[in-house]
């Protein structure tokens, strides 16, 4: 019951994103993205939304612990050269080169490396194990263990994959 208290208790945080700001709840995360053709302009976006979010704790009694924040700037070819040193009222928000984002590892690249290079361990131990018990097992049992666990992470990253593909291009930042 717990968590969907909390839930219901966060439902409207995401009512207080303006035009270029975002705020995705999913269980007990929350992601705020920022967009803006212009630095000045992103800045005060940043501002704008941290007062916001801030005020709202506030009103239902909660704290906004600065320190379990950090930010994730995009770098491409057509994005800004500059360092963004994001704080609010004295609390600087840590900066990533990469976060996890609905189980996806994403980095500053907008590369799949570092989700890679995260998922490969993990499926390299279920390929051991399946070559292990494929003599004693039979083909509908490691066809099962396949589909438990593999298929069903591949397949999971790939739906949230296009679903983060969508958020990215939100977040990609333009020169101005």
């Amino acid at each position: 019951m717990g968590p969907l208290l909390f839930l219901i208790y966060i439902n409207d945080l995401p009512n207080l994103a303006s035009t270029g700001t975002k705020i995705l709840l999913y269980a007990d995360d929350t992601s705020i993205i920022i967009t803006s053709s212009n630095l000045e302009n992103f800045e005060t976006k940043i501002d704008n939304i941290f007062g916001d979010i801030n005020n709202w704790f506030k009103v239902n009694q909660l704290t906004l612990h600065y320190n379990k924040i950090n930010y994730l700037q995009f770098n491409t070819k057509n994005s800004w050269d500059c360092e963004l040193k994001p704080n609010y009222q004295g609390n600087c928000i840590k900066s990533s080169s990469n976060t996890k984002f609905l189980g996806l590892t994403i980095d500053d690249s907008l590369s799949w490396k570092a989700h890679i290079d995260q998922m490969m361990p993990k499926l390299n131990t279920v390929c051991f194990v399946i070559r292990t018990i494929q003599t004693i097992m039979s083909l509908e049992t490691l066809r099962m263990v396949y589909l438990t666990y593999i298929h069903s992470i591949i397949s999971y990253r790939i739906i949230l994959g296009e679903i983060n593909h969508t958020v990215i291009r939100f977040l990609k930042f333009k020169k101005g």
